[in-house]
């Protein structure tokens, strides 16, 4: 799913960053039916919303479980609070952490940049999204 679209190398071609790679990619595997617009909302998550906050990657998947499981708005739904908390518990037990800055210092590599970051995240949206299909 995700993970395989990103291992094989998804968005790098377009450039995109962390939270496009994940919210684009889910858009296709999960099939989400985004508009170029909707997905272009990603766009200021990445490196962790420009100041190494929030990994990026997390707030894409945040948005793919938003779309995917919110019918309306969240306070209609409690399950998309139980995913998000889900997501950023399991994603901290593999990485260690949900901070950009030290995620970065951690994983990132010249040659790769983020993408194991990114694929962490993959992993764990693809494992939230085939439990809850």
């Amino acid at each position: 799913m995700l993970y395989d679209l990103i291992m094989n190398g998804f968005g790098e071609k377009e450039d995109y960053n962390c939270a496009e790679k994940i919210l684009y990619g889910a858009n296709e595997a999960y099939n989400l039916g985004l508009s170029k617009e909707a997905l272009k909302l990603s766009a200021a998550f990445g490196g962790g919303m420009g100041i190494e906050s929030v990994c990026g990657a997390l707030t894409g998947a945040v948005m793919a479980l938003s779309s995917k499981y919110v019918e309306n708005i969240a306070h209609e739904d409690e399950k998309i609070k139980e995913l998000t908390e889900k997501l950023f518990q399991q994603y901290e037990k593999e990485m260690g952490s949900t901070n950009c800055k030290e995620l970065k210092a951690k994983y990132r590599k010249e040659n790769i940049g983020c993408k194991n970051v990114i694929l962490a995240a993959a992993k764990v949206l693809d494992n939230i999204v085939e439990e809850n299909s």
